[in-house]
This record gives structure tokens, sequence and C-alpha cells, in this order.
């Protein structure tokens, strides 16, 4: 039996049970780690998706982004986008 692809909103494959947030850099860690304050004052632990470190675009302190979470660790992630301030 072949189960269809999930399919995301924007046409990409969705991650099977990721958890979509957003939230603002609060430090910059080693390895290319970035630490993210996310609603109701968690602290998250993401790094780039391979696209952002493939095309080196920069996530700096203060900086807004959307993370999808891990299933399995709600404190890991990775960082899908930046948002605009206006967004």
């Amino acid at each position: 039996m072949v189960r269809p692809a999930a399919v995301a909103a924007d046409g990409k494959m969705a991650k099977r049970g990721a958890v979509g947030v957003e939230g603002e850099v609060t430090a910059l860690l080693p390895h290319g780690l970035v630490r993210i304050r996310v609603a109701a004052g968690h602290e998250v632990v993401a790094h780039p998706d391979a696209g952002r470190q493939r095309n080196f675009v920069r996530v700096l302190v203060g900086d807004r982004v959307r993370v999808e979470l891990s299933p399995r660790d709600p404190g890991r992630g990775r960082i899908v986008r930046r948002v605009a301030d206006g967004e």
C-alpha cells in the first residue's frame, strides 16, 4: 500500500509531527546553533535548515524566526525562515 505524501500549504513536503512556532533569537551558540525564545518564555536550541547553511543566510540576535520543533525533543528545532518586521 502506498500512502500519499504530506504536502504543506506552500507546496513543500511537510515533516511528520513537526510543530511550527515563531520566536526571537536571543543568543548565537557555537557550531551554528542558535538559542530562541518562543511563546510563554520557553527557550529552544535550533540550527538553520540545510538551505540556509548552504546560502550563508545570517541570523542575528533580535531577529524574528520561524522554527519547526522536533516532535521527540521540544527543546530542539530547525530554523525554517526569518520573519520580516511587517509580517
